[in-house]
């Protein structure tokens, strides 16, 4: 089931600041984007999005981590992204092609931001070139890291995969659970015990 806490009050100034980082929106159209936006909050545990749902909300969230994963054909729960604060956080495949998503976004803490809908969304890329320009940026950045994610799998080895992880998304270690990074590396839990304690003796 999924919970969601509205709080009207909510500043959007981090909202505003992430839609002009990227230099394609003026601060003025950035104001009015964000109008448009409303607030969510998703308590730790409840969920984004389920398997089975159409990903219909493109969140920005200013707080929190979340978890996508999907089941492999043995059931198992596989995590395939984590979501930080000062991320847009949606199943682009569904949420573009309009078909039900495969996989699951859970909150692993409280987690709070701003949504639009898909039909808000298309509006103002139709009304607002910036915004086209803005999301085009938004999704480039996110197809590259997916890229990037499939290569490592491919060309370094697993010390190298949780190396790297540690050093780019240090915070993930202080609130996600070991099993779920074990799983998004590809590795047992024994296996990401191992690579921790040998770089533990090395430091």
């Amino acid at each position: 089931m999924n919970v969601y806490i509205h709080d009207k009050k909510m500043d959007k100034t981090e909202l505003i600041l992430f839609l002009t980082a990227t230099n394609h929106i003026s601060r003025e159209k950035a104001e009015i984007i964000a109008d448009h936006f409303k607030p969510k909050s998703i308590a730790r545990n409840q969920f984004l999005l389920t398997e089975g749902q159409l990903s219909d909300e493109y969140f920005f969230m200013r707080s929190g981590f979340l978890r996508a994963f999907a089941y492999d054909t043995d059931g198992n729960d596989v995590t395939t992204n984590f979501y930080a604060g000062n991320q847009v956080v949606f199943e682009v495949s569904s949420f573009f092609n309009r078909t039900i998503s495969k996989e699951n976004i859970q909150a692993l803490t409280d987690c709070e931001g701003w949504y639009i809908t898909y039909a808000q969304l298309n509006m103002l890329f139709h009304s607002l070139q910036e915004f086209r320009e803005f999301g085009r940026s938004v999704l480039v950045k996110g197809f590259a890291s997916l890229k990037v994610r499939m290569l490592s799998m491919i060309t370094e080895t697993a010390e190298e995969r949780y190396a790297h992880l540690l050093q780019t998304n240090p915070k993930l270690f202080e609130h996600v659970p070991l099993k779920y990074i074990a799983s998004y590396l590809g590795i047992t839990d024994s296996s990401l015990s191992r690579i921790r304690k040998e770089l533990t003796k090395k430091q």
